[in-house]
């Protein structure tokens, strides 16, 4: 396993997938890339216009992302932190495809109801896209 992209958000779930990937990376000497995605917020009457810009995620991210790396240097590991903006499930896809990955590593938990009925599992939605091996960490 060469290189693993792991989508972080500070939530539980995604604490494990960061620990589940620093275990792996551990026995396999793996380069790990960390991504905290931010959504793509439009204002309501600008019709597509506006939003945030991808190249200036919001500070919450970027906490996040130091959180992890945090984490990971308490383990004597490194990772590439790279802050993402869009959907989450698509920014994590083309994180791999961008730096080469072998293994996408997400944490999952239980869908609401709500979820359930759209279907908008971030880790199912990788697992589908994604042109490499996807651990999901329950």
């Amino acid at each position: 396993m060469k290189t693993i992209v792991v989508g972080y958000d500070n939530t539980e779930p995604s604490q494990r997938a960061l620990e589940r990937a620093a275990d792996i990376a551990e026995k396999f000497g793996s380069r790990l890339v960390v991504t905290s995605v931010s959504p793509v917020l439009i204002p309501s009457g600008t019709h597509g216009t506006g939003g945030i810009d991808p190249t200036d995620p919001p500070e919450q991210h970027q906490a996040e992302l130091e959180q992890a790396k945090g984490y990971l240097s308490g383990r004597n590991l490194s990772a590439e932190l790279q802050p993402a903006s869009g959907d989450a499930a698509d920014a994590i896809v083309e994180a791999a495809e961008q730096t080469g990955a072998t293994l996408i590593v997400v944490g999952t938990r239980e869908p609401g109801t709500l979820e359930r009925l759209l279907g908008t599992s971030v880790s199912q939605s990788v697992s589908k896209h994604a042109h490499c091996d996807v651990l999901i960490v329950h």
